[in-house]
């Protein structure tokens, strides 16, 4: 985006604000569907918990793409977004029967990741179609707090207990129609990738009524200048082959799946945030924003790294600058950055600011959380307002049991 376009976006609507750029959203699904063309049936489910906003889940319904959900009130936003229920996958972790029962009765796609429940589900419900997460034991993910293929994940069926599936689902009779895996985010590896797809066709072979194969994603994105990603191109060549040569050994043009959510909006996201202070110390110059990790926790959570940039002076003399935040604790976001240089007033930009950014917003210090803003077609469309004190205290009872004794002080 412009820099003019997130000034005036800033000017309009205020500070902190979430932008997203919908062009390149949509650049980045046609750039996987096309890196999989030569598949004759491919389903994009867009992973909700990157980026939430009814707004953008029906710009991923409008492009074809499915979502995949991991709580029913992620599949009741879908529903709210006008998405159909079969185009609907959930795989939660850890969550209760009755949730999954509660998510099957709209007509959702269920992906089971542990015995227990594959077990007590099947029993209830044995003519209902259920796909089973795989842990593949590959970790193909860079981060190890994303990472969830290892042999002690809590996610998915180890495929060292494919014989307890197979007891269950022939004790039960229900049918098996999709296989799921989930190696982890931040995927450097392509040819890892490749050999934990080698364990989920192997793992595919013992079910004989399956429609689909779900690989998950986590595929890299770019964070700064030079910074290495996953070849989405080269991936899909390697894949598509071994996919349809698995689909003619099967005997049955299986649907490839995946689950893109960073690779879909990380990069369309903009985070804008204005200076408050510009401090110097001892031996650092602090920027100081009007947010802080209550906003975008990222930085302080994964130790994420964020281009940053000074939007209001873009082609200034370059400085180094810590750029910290409001919250009353260590809130960094960056560590002798070079940045254009800074004055209090000045808007600056996070970048790659769409995936797990206003997802994992809070009230941290009592604080609002932002607005966030769609920029579709050239023009700025607000998708969400900023909360304001009602918000804040909306849920909160008032139980004046106290009242009596403040009447007793006085």
């Amino acid at each position: 985006m412009e820099n003019t376009n997130l000034l005036a976006i800033a000017e309009e609507f205020g500070s902190p604000i979430y932008v997203y750029d919908s062009s390149k959203i949509v650049s980045q699904y046609n750039r996987l569907t096309q890196a999989f063309k030569k598949v004759k049936q491919l389903k994009l489910n867009y992973a909700v918990k990157a980026l939430s906003n009814i707004a953008i889940l029906k710009l991923m319904n409008s492009l074809g793409a499915g979502l995949d959900t991991v709580s029913i009130q992620e599949v009741h936003l879908g529903l709210a977004a006008g998405v159909a229920p079969s185009n609907i996958i959930f795989t939660p972790n850890g969550v209760s029967l009755e949730e999954i029962e509660e998510v099957a009765a709209m007509g959702v796609q269920i992906n089971i990741d542990n015995l227990s429940i594959l077990e007590q589900f099947g029993t209830k419900h044995p003519k209902t179609p259920v796909c089973i997460r795989i842990n593949p034991h590959v970790m193909a993910g860079g981060n190890s707090n994303i990472s969830v293929g290892h042999i002690d994940s809590k996610f998915g069926i180890s495929i060292h207990q494919i014989p307890h599936i197979l007891r269950i689902v022939e004790n039960t009779g229900m049918t098996i129609n999709g296989i799921h895996m989930h190696t982890g985010s931040d995927i450097l590896d392509i040819d890892v990738f490749l050999y934990a797809s080698e364990i989920l066709f192997d793992t595919a072979k013992h079910f004989k009524n399956l429609d689909f194969i779900d690989f998950g994603s986590g595929f890299k994105v770019p964070y700064k200048s030079g910074d290495i990603e996953t070849n989405i191109e080269e991936f899909g060549v390697k894949l598509t082959k071994r996919f349809n040569e698995f689909c003619k050994e099967y005997g049955k043009d299986l649907t490839l799946g995946f689950e893109p959510g960073k690779f879909l909006v990380s990069e369309s996201g903009y985070f804008l945030a204005k200076v408050n202070v510009v401090k110097q110390t001892t031996s650092t110059v602090f920027a100081g924003i009007d947010s802080g990790f209550n906003h975008l926790i990222r930085p302080m959570l994964y130790n994420s790294h964020h281009e940053i940039y000074n939007v209001s002076n873009p082609s200034g003399r370059e400085r180094f600058y810590s750029v910290v935040g409001y919250i009353c604790e260590t809130d960094t976001f960056a560590t002798n950055r070079r940045i254009s240089e800074i004055t209090e007033g000045d808007i600056i930009a996070f970048k790659n600011a769409g995936a797990y950014c206003f997802t994992m917003a809070s009230n941290y210090n009592s604080r609002f959380r932002p607005a966030e803003v769609l920029w579709h077609n050239n023009e700025a469309h607000l998708i969400r307002k900023r909360e304001t004190f009602e918000d804040l205290t909306r849920n909160q009872v008032d139980i004046s049991i106290f009242d009596s004794q403040v009447e007793e002080v006085k």
